[in-house]
């Protein structure tokens, strides 16, 4: 593939496979339990191959159909089991891959982007890529004053591509719901719509990562790479080695796994404060360790702006669910607008409904798991349960809406991580009307 699909038609061809297909597997599989198969061994084979389907074509398209995967890949963990075995890989293996464009595609973006002479500024360009991302593909090169770094070239038609495939997948929506259980999916995916041109510009991306990269200049903890040049479409960043987040989820050892979380964690809840900004595409993909033990950050095109840190509500709420003062978080979630004008809600399901939110904070180290997660997603989804009811009577202002996205998927990769951290001390320090008196 030298580039996106761009025509509508075509994109919607594909995606329009991925419920029929299912269909047809659906059928496929009542005819194996005619012939005498379990229902078990059935339902194990569809959902491996549903999972194969769908995120092969997402995957092909790139584009907005890959980033919303990527979004999705991060509640893997509160998948029920029997459903979650198949789709990891199928999700693991979209947040770092897509098929690449042709090297002749990638010189002529570079032309394009960097100028005739784009390749003398480069000592050394690896035509193979090194990585893919949603909206285009890295490279390793080495500029030309010897430094090592990363080029990020975006694909021709990124563009038309994106929002083509967010309309359309907004259309298939309930086909994704069992990938995020508790969560709404079209709220998702117009967020993601409503951010994508925003990503599509890469010297936005450019100056929000000078932002990151000279607020955490030096720090022991972070690592965020420089910005050696950027365009529209290119940008080129120093090149950092690391172990992916990814690779911890699958094999990590009880350390790494610790480590790992505790450093999303810091850099989750210190960045408004520090930067004004929120790093807002959180994924495994975009993280990894580095050889001297730092969290190294990259991909930074979608970022919340605050310029006053996380809002102090949600510290207030977190707090107040904790001590059990229902009266009183009510009245904060009625004055910030979580609570509806004239909706009757009961004090007492309100906090019931938040307190096991707030586990994480209650003790000096959580232990983040799959089951947990799990546990959080079937009691908000539970149609038949006070929670569920009471979710659905709760607002969620827009100003929270992308700050509590991108916490409800940082919790998704510390599940995933199976991590400890001690998430107290961390809120304590970062989040804004936690550790308030009143």
């Amino acid at each position: 593939m030298t580039e996106m699909p761009r025509k509508t038609v075509a994109r919607t061809a594909r995606l329009a496979s991925i419920p029929l297909g299912v269909a047809g597997r659906a059928v496929g599989g009542w005819g194996k339990r005619l012939a005498g198969q379990s229902a078990d061994d059935v339902s194990a084979e569809l959902s491996a191959r549903t999972a194969e389907q769908l995120f092969a074509v997402l995957g092909q398209l790139k584009g907005g159909a890959m980033k919303f995967g990527q979004a999705l890949s991060v509640f893997e963990a509160a998948v029920p089991p029997k459903l979650a075995e198949p789709y990891r890989e199928a999700l693991t293996k979209l947040q770092a891959a897509a098929p690449p464009m042709s090297a002749q595609t990638t010189h002529r973006v570079l032309g394009q982007q960097l100028g005739r002479d784009w390749a003398k500024r480069f000592a050394e360009f690896d035509d193979t890529p090194a990585a893919s991302a949603s909206i285009g593909q890295v490279h390793k090169a080495v500029w030309h004053d010897g430094r090592q770094v990363a080029v990020k070239v975006q694909y021709p038609g990124a563009d038309e591509a994106l929002l083509s495939d967010l309309r359309q997948l907004q259309r298939f929506s309930r086909l994704f719901q069992p990938f995020a259980p508790g969560m709404e999916i079209k709220p998702l995916l117009q967020e993601l719509a409503d951010r994508m041109t925003e990503e599509l510009d890469y010297r936005a991306e450019a100056e929000n990562q000078r932002v990151f990269a000279k607020a955490f200049a030096g720090d022991d903890r972070v690592l965020v790479p420089r910005v050696v040049a950027s365009a529209p479409k290119v940008t080129v960043t120093e090149w950092v080695d690391g172990r992916p987040l990814a690779a911890i989820i699958k094999d990590g050892d009880r350390e790494e796994r610790d480590i790992a979380g505790t450093l999303l964690s810091e850099f989750h809840f210190s960045s408004p404060a520090r930067t004004g900004l929120l790093h807002s595409d959180p994924h495994p993909g975009n993280f990894m360790i580095t050889p001297d033990g730092r969290l190294c950050v990259i991909d930074f095109g979608a970022v919340a702006r605050l310029p006053e840190g996380l809002p102090r509500p949600l510290g207030q709420m977190t707090r107040l669910s904790l001590q059990g003062r229902s009266t009183q978080l009510m009245e904060l979630m009625r004055d910030e607008g979580f609570i509806r004008p004239g909706m009757q809600l009961d004090a007492d399901d309100v906090l019931a409904y938040l307190a096991p939110f707030a586990e994480p904070a209650a003790v000096e180290t959580f232990h983040f798991t799959r089951r947990w997660m799990r546990r959080q997603a079937g009691r908000v989804g539970d149609l038949r349960g006070q929670d569920f009811k009471t979710g659905r009577s709760l607002n969620l202002p827009p100003q929270y809406l992308l700050v509590q996205r991108v916490t409800a998927g940082a919790t998704g990769i510390l599940c995933q991580l199976d991590a400890r951290v001690p998430v107290r001390a961390i809120i304590s320090r970062w989040q804004p009307g936690f550790a308030d008196e009143d």
